[in-house]
């Protein structure tokens, strides 16, 4: 008999609305005790059947759902109708990548499930009991669909605790190289799928990446002679944007960033792409550098910020307001008149209305007025729910900087 999980009747019905999550706070009982990861029907308080979800007591969202079908089973099948549903759709938006975001979560009504594909390879999440309790399933799925050559476990996510789970990594099925050269708009990319960020590489930056072209050329010698941007890339991780900017006509890129592993692979990322020479790469602090620039009277014609998260909670979001003020505040100052602005802030908790009156403070302080020339999120690959706040994570602008 499957268990219930009966909704309160004073509770805002997200449900309804699409929201696949279900707080504690919501949930007035259930018809029996739950394990963690198992799949409940979830009704309303008269009985009414409103989803199909897995369940975790000991997680603050004690639901999620998986289904909106009473009969739908949670077994090997119904995994490989999803993976082959969010296979069409990204055929359709993006082609035939060969390296991008396969099952994103929620988005692809998988929660909890993170699939990246690194050419034959599959780097894999799995962040809550419910995705833990399918393992066996989700691997049949995986290799009957995907057909990879290797599957990569990365379960080092922290989010895991919060499901009481433990963190953990490895090769899952197959073989899998600790690294792989992607290609990534006509580039090449070392992905170390064993240590790398996420599980590997910023995927969800790439369609971002390409934007930048247009700021790389058109620029002018004292002399009047045309040439290239001058970039500096602060947290440029193993250097994609440096790469995109030299790619697309840069003269110069400086990438600085606080990991010398990151900056190793930069540096390898530049090799292989036939760019020695035309970049300066610095292991430091983003803050302590973009300090020492402005007392070295540096400047440039594109400045890209690109940082990890400053702000993993609530709790957290004043520091890092106080953090994407001060990079953005001394980045706008290290511009040259006419010059761009990239900055990105890929905090869940900083949603894009706060992230504009961050900037906005800091080109107050600086003097400055931005034109907006972009302004977007993550690639087609990292889809949206409509209603779901909380899969709103990237926020990514391009803005051009005039003094007042």
């Amino acid at each position: 008999m499957t268990v219930s999980l009966i909704l309160q009747r004073n509770r805002k019905r997200r449900l309804e609305q699409g929201h696949p999550w279900i707080y504690q706070s919501e949930v007035q009982t259930a018809t029996a005790a739950i394990s963690p990861g198992e799949v409940v029907n979830v009704v309303n308080h008269q009985g009414v059947f409103l989803a199909r979800a897995y369940a975790n007591p000991q997680s603050q969202i004690i639901g999620r759902v998986l289904t909106y079908a009473a009969d739908e089973m949670i077994d090997e099948s119904f995994l490989i109708r999803r993976f082959k549903q969010a296979q069409v759709y990204r055929q359709r938006l993006l082609g035939d990548l060969r390296s991008s975001r396969l099952i994103y979560g929620e988005a692809d009504f998988l929660p909890g499930l993170i699939v990246d594909r690194y050419e034959q390879i599959l780097s894999v999440q799995l962040l809550t009991a419910g995705m833990e309790r399918l393992k066996p399933q989700l691997l049949q799925a995986l290799r009957q669909v995907y057909h990879p050559v290797g599957i990569y476990l990365r379960n080092d996510s922290s989010v895991r605790r919060l499901e009481g789970l433990p963190l953990e990594s490895g090769v899952w099925w197959g073989e899998v190289p600790e690294e792989i050269e992607i290609e990534e708009n006509g580039l090449r990319f070392l992905v170390n799928v064993y240590t790398g960020q996420k599980t590997g590489y910023f995927l969800d930056q790439r369609t971002n990446r390409t934007a930048i072209a247009p700021l790389m050329t058109g620029w002018s010698t004292s002399q009047g002679e045309p040439r290239g941007a001058e970039v500096l890339d602060c947290f440029c991780h193993t250097g994609s944007f440096a790469v995109h900017a030299l790619a697309y006509g840069a003269t110069h890129v400086t990438a600085v960033d606080i990991s010398e592993e990151a900056i190793a692979q930069a540096n390898h990322n530049l090799e292989i792409n036939h760019f020695v020479g035309q970049a300066t790469l610095r292991v430091a602090n983003a803050f302590d550098y973009l300090r020492e620039a402005a007392a070295a009277g540096m400047h440039f014609d594109v400045i890209i910020l690109d940082p990890p998260a400053f702000a993993k909670s609530k709790s957290a979001l004043p520091g890092a307001r106080r953090g994407y003020k001060e990079i953005n505040l001394r980045a706008m100052r290290l511009l040259r008149e006419g010059g761009f602005l990239v900055t990105a802030s890929c905090s869940y908790a900083m949603n894009p209305e706060m992230f504009r009156e961050v900037l906005l403070e800091a080109a107050v302080d600086a003097h400055k007025v931005l034109r907006e020339v972009r302004w977007s999120g993550a690639a087609a690959d990292h889809p949206e729910i409509l209603g779901v706040p909380e899969s709103h994570y990237l926020k990514f602008a391009i803005l051009e900087m005039h003094t007042r």
